[in-house]
């Protein structure tokens, strides 16, 4: 009964395939995207931080 409810919603000549396990679908659709965050907020935190301040200041690129 339960597999008959379950062919009701599948498109025409659909075959599907096995189910994912808790731990492949964790993977795929918890940590990843959480891990790519997690990176690409690296990346840009490193590329867009503050510069260190060179000792010795010109007067072309900085005005008091």
């Amino acid at each position: 009964m339960l597999s008959q409810l379950l062919m009701i919603n599948q498109e025409p000549g659909a075959m599907p395939g096995e189910g994912l396990t808790a731990v492949e679908t964790f993977t795929y659709f918890v940590a990843a995207p959480v891990g790519l965050f997690l990176l690409i907020s690296l990346i840009s935190w490193a590329l867009t931080g503050e510069k260190k301040k060179s000792k010795s200041t010109s007067s072309i690129t900085h005005i008091e």
